[in-house]
């Protein structure tokens, strides 16, 4: 393995569920670094306004959903390189997910989608020694009352990254997963402006400020890079230090 700032350049990423909030701060950080990059997007809409972001210029944007084992099995299959696999897809139902069918349909993105993209691209991985970062979550060592189904969702993304991590490692294919704290994107910004409930979350993070999506890009470029070529089966929180607290 290359070593050096130059070891993305030209390596092929998939960044899937790429096309807004953390995903495309992790798909424009791989391509400053000159990597070959595509993101993706459940639907025509998430595509449309990927393709106007200007920071994700210059990288391929696609339509992608995860729930259909065709269309993963397509896109992925027809790749001639793969190098890394980001697994950003998810969705959250705050309320909502107590309901068994709500439940079901986030563990089929979040959770089975994810399960999906790593299999499918397995042996293209295998090939490039390549590897994979899955995207877990705080609610992966907690749980949340009212989002259920996301929390059980995150917490089977850790267990896949760690069983993956052992069942792909004779493939020389690294498995690991981030698992970031309150992150400043489009879908938090509620909250963030809500200060009788961003206020707590700042008291508890150490760092006292909210993360960002460059935050996250960062922990995703060391794990797809040389200097981690010994770590497989890891989740690695990105929190400000909020889950020792």
């Amino acid at each position: 393995m290359a070593d050096g700032i130059d070891f993305f350049k030209d390596r092929h990423v998939w960044v899937v569920g790429g096309s807004s909030g953390i995903g495309a701060g992790i798909g424009a950080a791989f391509k400053a670094l000159g990597a070959v990059v595509t993101v993706t997007g459940a639907t025509a809409a998430e595509v449309a306004r990927a393709q106007a972001d200007p920071e994700l210029a210059g990288i391929s944007v696609v339509q992608l959903d995860v729930r259909s084992d065709a269309a993963v099995t397509g896109h992925i299959g027809a790749l001639e390189r793969l190098d890394v696999l980001v697994n950003c897809a998810g969705v959250i139902r705050r309320g909502e997910e107590l309901d068994p069918v709500v439940f079901a349909q986030v563990l089929d993105i979040n959770l089975n989608g994810s399960m999906r993209t790593c299999a499918a691209a397995r042996t293209l991985l295998a090939k490039s020694g390549g590897c994979i970062i899955n995207t877990a979550s705080m609610l992966s060592f907690f749980g949340g009352g009212l989002v259920p189904a996301y929390s059980a969702s995150k917490g089977g993304v850790a267990q896949l990254t760690k069983s993956l991590a052992i069942a792909y490692a004779a493939d020389g294919i690294r498995v690991n997963a981030l698992a970031p704290g309150w992150i400043a994107t489009p879908l938090t910004s509620a909250l963030q402006n809500d200060a009788a409930r961003s206020g707590p979350i700042l008291a508890r993070t150490p760092m006292g400020r909210w993360g960002t999506p460059k935050d996250v890009a960062g922990a995703a470029l060391f794990l797809a890079s040389p200097w981690a070529g010994f770590v497989t089966g890891t989740v690695l929180p990105v929190d400000g230090g909020y889950l020792i607290t």
